[in-house]
């Protein structure tokens, strides 16, 4: 079905959706953000106040029935993803959902088929790969300013930041799919997934070495490209600072980028180094999203993060982690 206009209803109108998304929904062209919903009420109809939001609802069935609402962001933590996505495509709604995609591969699986056979599209919030500065990475690549691709490496460490007296959603499995690794390794994971290929071989060490949380909180993984590329890739989130680096190193030269900051990238070759610099985008989701809506209304336009590429990325953090939780219980 080709839209005039997407109409959204947000499903979890929390932190992420204040700047990082929501606005995003009101300033596209084509574009309207008409409902939202939260299980606090009075925050939704708070929400729905400050961002001149026409309805508000407490109960996400009714947004998702409401005639006047086209299409479903689900913004909730990953646990109730696939949930609110089978029911969105049961009601014909094309589904954006949050990042990670679900708590595991066959939730997604179970997703991608509830949206096929509903016949609606569904996108995923990886929204790095319409960003300009990934968009960069993916023409230096394409271009062969480093010649032949042989490797990937990641390094990213951070601080601890969990109070264990009061837990994150985002170290807790039952709602996260694991810790803090499905929160933030995702994106890179994804991102590399969008430069290089999907990943065709994974394996993986996690471990709790803090003893914080009950999720892993340091995972190493070695990992191959369907093309024959070599990654391997090191998370450790209880490190003595932040860190966090991508090389990909080629036959003629490395290209260096961050997943979260905002430093130049920088091509290094014999002949030298180059680098560009770009503005973050106020409302992160936004280029994204502007793809999909071109895409619902019907121009030449196609969304590059679908249900099938965030399926992947939850394909290989599980293989990466599953050591790990063999012996624990985890949904």
């Amino acid at each position: 079905m080709t839209y005039d206009k997407v109409r959204w209803g947000i499903i979890g109108c929390g932190n992420v959706t204040e700047v990082k998304s929501g606005p995003a929904f009101q300033k596209i062209t084509n574009s309207e953000l008409v409902a939202v919903m939260r299980r606090s009420g009075e925050l939704a109809k708070d929400y729905a106040k400050r961002h001149n939001v026409p309805k508000w609802y407490d109960n996400a069935d009714e947004l998702i029935q409401d005639p006047d609402v086209d299409a479903i962001y689900i913004a909730t933590p990953p646990g109730p993803h696939k949930d609110y996505t089978l029911k969105a495509a049961e009601a014909g709604k094309p589904v954006y959902v949050e990042k990670p995609m679900a708590r595991n591969y066959e939730e997604c699986k179970a997703m991608i088929e509830a949206c096929k056979k509903a016949g609606v599209p569904l996108y995923v919030a990886y929204y790095r790969r319409a960003q300009e500065r990934f968009l960069k990475v993916k023409e230096l690549l394409e271009n062969e300013a480093i010649g032949d691709v042989r490797f990937v490496s990641t390094t990213q460490y951070r601080k601890a930041t969990e109070d264990p007296n009061n837990l994150s959603w985002r170290v807790k499995p039952e709602t996260a799919g694991g810790g803090l690794f499905f929160d933030l390794a995702s994106h890179t994971l994804d991102i590399l997934d969008f430069l290089i290929g999907p990943i065709k071989e994974v394996q993986g060490f996690a471990s709790n070495h803090s003893g914080i949380y009950e999720a892993e909180d340091i995972v190493t993984g070695t990992y191959r490209f369907e093309s024959g590329i070599h990654g391997v890739g090191n998370w450790c989130f209880t490190a003595f600072k932040n860190e966090d680096i991508n090389e990909i190193v080629g036959s003629n030269g490395k290209i260096t980028f961050s997943t979260f900051g905002n430093e130049p990238i920088k091509l290094t070759t014999e002949t030298g180094t180059e680098e560009w610099s770009f503005t973050r985008p106020q409302h992160v989701h936004q280029p994204l999203v502007e793809t999909i809506v071109a895409e619902l209304t019907g121009q030449d336009s196609v969304c590059p993060s679908n249900g099938e590429s965030g399926a992947r990325t939850n394909w290989v953090m599980g293989e990466m982690v599953k050591g790990y939780y063999s012996t624990k219980t985890k949904k």
